[in-house]
């Protein structure tokens, strides 16, 4: 009887060994659940609801035994979780962070650019509070995505719509026309600027106005003949 169970324990081992192991297979993304349903749900608790619903997507890249890099995840999907989060809490701000700020590294620049136009959607439905993450946007689009144009769009949405803006957002948009060579729209820019008494540091105005100067200068030196430029 001991040599039998001898023998089954060690065709027991050595059966285990010869199985493949086990391989842990990421999850896809389901959708979230649906607007009409998370209210109820939430019973009565939106904000913790929501908290909850971003906890779970922000863990979702750590699955068991997998880790899933964001670059394979649906963007559809995360957007709609987005969605749903500040449905619920539309005023809490970190699902356009995670948006702007994580979502939108990834080195793809089509899910770059869908992530943008996602904080840009959601900016128009709050600009005042929002504004900050489409400045982020504005910035990536000038530096990463190297479309200046987009960068611009975005900066004049903020300039326009955000009254609540820091003056370093609403400002945005002339540096990137300078940018751009559009050195006569800078200059209205700024100069309509500094005559609104908007801007009412004084470090901010004298560094506004030596702008404007340097601006002008820029647009006086365009206009001469290239065998005159820089002579007196």
């Amino acid at each position: 009887m001991l040599a039998l169970l001898g023998v089954a324990f060690c065709v027991q081992v050595t059966l285990q060994a010869l199985q493949p192991r086990p391989n842990a297979r990421a999850e896809a993304l389901g959708a979230p659940p649906a607007p009409a349903l998370l209210r109820p749900l939430s019973l009565g608790e939106p904000i913790a609801t929501a908290q909850l619903l971003t906890l779970y997507l922000q863990a979702f890249d750590n699955q068991p035994g997998v880790s899933v890099p964001f670059l394979e995840l649906d963007y559809a999907r995360v957007i709609a979780w987005l969605t749903a989060i500040l449905e619920l809490d539309p005023i809490g701000q970190y699902p356009l962070l995670m948006a702007s700020q994580i979502y939108s590294q990834v080195p793809d620049a089509a899910k770059q650019r869908r992530m943008c136009e996602f904080v840009r959607s959601e900016f128009e439905r709050d600009p005042n509070r929002r504004w900050r993450w489409l400045a982020h946007c504005a910035i990536m689009a000038k530096h990463r995505l190297l479309d200046v144009r987009l960068a611009l769009s975005y900066a004049e949405a903020i300039a326009q719509k955000a009254r609540n803006a820091s003056n370093w957002a609403r400002q945005m948009r002339i540096f990137i026309l300078e940018d751009l060579g559009e050195l006569e729209a800078a200059k209205v820019l700024l100069g309509g600027l500094l005559e609104s008494g908007e801007v009412s540091e004084p470090k901010e105005i004298h560094f506004l106005t030596e702008r404007l100067k340097e601006l002008e200068t820029a647009g006086k030196t365009s206009v001469l003949p290239e065998s005159r430029r820089g002579k007196p």
